[in-house]
C-alpha cells in the first residue's frame, strides 16, 4: 500500500542532511557546551555556529538575539510569561488573537487567573484580524501584542508587518509564533517589528524537541524557570547540542533554497484543491484563498465528520488531520473555524491538507483516487445528506 504524508504542519520528515548534520553530536562529540575543557568548547563552538544559522534565516541583527528552547510552546510561554514578569509592574494587559495556537491562548488563560487582562480580538470570515480593533483595544496598561504570523490549521497569514507598526507607534511589546511561517515564505524580523518570534525546527524538516525565541536586542523580558545561566540566565538547563545542531542546518537549507521548494509545494496544493473542487461537490475552503501558507489547505466537507474521512483516508494509508495535533482526541470543533464564523456542523467536517517538500504530484494523484469513493461512500451513510438531497 502505497503512503502519503500530509500533515506536515503537525511534523515534518528530517530531511537527511540534517540527520547526518546531528549525528556526530550523538557519538564522537559530546561534551556539554557549558564546559569550560576541550569536549566543551567544542560543542559550544558548534552550538553558536548554529545559533548564526537561525539568526540569519531571519535576518535579526544578532546571533545573541537567539535563545534556544525545547521548541515553540516553550517559546510562546517565555515570550508571554517572560514580557508579564520584566513589565508587569507598568501594566497587565495583553491583546491577542481568538486563533491563536493553544500554547498561546492556555498561557493567556492562566495569566488571567494571574490577575493579568486579555483582550481576544475576533477576526473575519478568512481568520483574519481587524487592524483598527487592535489599535482601539491598546490602553495604557497594554505590554504585550501576541498575535501569530500564520494559522496552523487554515494557514491564513496575518498582517504582522501592519501589527508591528502599531505596536512600535504605541510603544507595546509584539510577539509573533511564527512558527508555520518561516523557512516557507519570507521572513524579515526588522521589516515585521517584533519584538519577540517564536521558532520550531520540525515545523521545517529538522529535529522535534528544539525551537528558538527571537529577543529583539533591548527587549525587557524575564526567565520564566529557575536554574543555571544558560542561553543569557533566559533558558536554564543543558543545552540540547544535537538538536540546536540540527535546528541551524536546516536553517541554513532554508535560506538557501526553502523559498523555492515551496513554491514547487504551493503548486500541488493548489493541484490538490482544484481536483477536490472540481470533483467533490458541497465542499468549501477554510481560510484566504490567497493569503495563506504554501502548504496549505483546510477544507470542510458538508455533512461529514472530519474525523471518519481521516481515519478512512488513514486504512489507505494516507496522513491527514482535523487541524492542530495539539487538539487531536477532541470532539470540540475547531476553535479557529467557530471564531471564524464557521457553522459548527460545517467546522467539524473540516480536513487539514498540508504538504510539504517530500511530496509528489503521484501522491496528489494517489490521494484523490481514494477520496473520491470515501466520501461517496461516508455521505450515503449521512442522515444530512440525504435529506439535502
Amino acid at each position: 500500500m502505497k503512503m502519503v504524508y500530509l500533515d506536515n504542519n503537525a511534523t515534518t520528515r528530517v530531511r537527511p542532511e540534517v540527520v547526518e548534520a546531528m549525528t556526530p553530536f550523538y557519538g564522537r562529540i559530546y561534551g556539554n557546551a557549558s564546559s569550560i575543557h576541550s569536549f566543551g568548547r567544542e560543542a559550544r563552538k558548534h552550538l553558536e555556529e548554529a545559533r548564526g544559522k537561525v539568526a540569519a534565516l531571519i535576518k535579526a541583527g544578532s546571533a545573541e538575539e537567539i535563545i534556544f528552547t525545547s521548541g515553540g510552546t516553550e517559546s510562546d510561554n517565555l515570550a508571554i510569561k517572560g514580557t508579564v514578569v520584566a513589565l508587569g509592574d507598568k501594566g497587565r494587559h495583553i491583546i491577542t488573537s481568538s486563533v491563536e495556537h493553544l500554547a498561546v491562548l492556555n498561557t493567556c488563560k492562566y495569566l488571567e487567573k494571574q490577575g493579568c487582562r486579555v483582550t481576544y480580538l475576533g477576526v473575519d470570515k478568512y481568520g483574519i484580524i481587524d487592524l483598527d480593533e487592535l489599535r482601539d483595544s491598546i490602553g495604557g496598561d497594554t505590554i504585550l501584542i501576541s498575535i501569530m504570523a500564520a494559522n496552523n490549521e487554515t494557514g491564513t497569514i496575518m498582517p504582522t508587518e501592519e501589527i508591528g507598526a502599531i505596536a512600535t507607534e504605541k510603544g507595546v511589546v509584539f510577539h509573533t509564533d511564527a512558527a508555520q511561517f518561516i523557512g516557507k515564505i519570507p521572513f524579515d524580523v526588522k521589516k515585521s517589528g517584533a519584538h519577540l518570534v517564536t521558532m520550531s525546527a520540525h515545523k521545517i524538516n529538522g529535529p522535534k524537541g528544539i525551537g528558538a525565541l527571537y529577543i529583539k536586542k533591548g527587549t525587557a523580558i524575564r526567565s520564566c524557570m529557575q536554574g543555571g545561566h544558560h542561553e543569557r540566565a533566559l533558558r536554564p538547563g543543558t543545552e540540547n547540542v544535537p538538536a540546536i545542531v540540527g535546528f541551524g542546518k536546516v536553517c541554513e537549507i532554508a535560506a538557501e533554497k526553502g523559498i523555492a521548494e515551496y513554491a514547487e509545494v504551493k503548486k500541488l496544493r493548489d493541484m490538490l484543491h482544484d481536483r477536490i473542487s472540481d470533483k467533490i461537490k458541497h465542499t468549501r475552503l477554510n481560510g484566504h484563498p490567497e493569503k495563506r501558507t504554501p502548504n496549505t489547505v483546510n477544507i470542510s466537507f458538508d455533512y461529514l465528520e472530519g474525523e471518519s474521512v481521516i481515519l478512512s483516508l488513514d486504512l489507505e494509508g494516507i496522513a491527514v488531520s482535523t487541524g492542530s495535533a495539539c487538539t487531536s482526541g477532541s470532539l470540540q470543533a475547531s476553535h479557529v473555524l467557530m471564531s471564524m464564523g464557521v457553522e459548527p456542523v460545517f467546522a467539524q467536517g473540516s480536513v487539514r491538507f498540508s504538504l510539504g517538500i517530500f511530496n509528489t504530484e503521484e501522491d496528489i494523484d494517489y490521494v484523490m483516487e481514494k477520496l473520491l469513493p470515501v466520501i461517496e461512500r461516508l455521505r450515503k451513510m449521512s442522515p444530512l445528506y440525504k435529506e439535502e438531497e
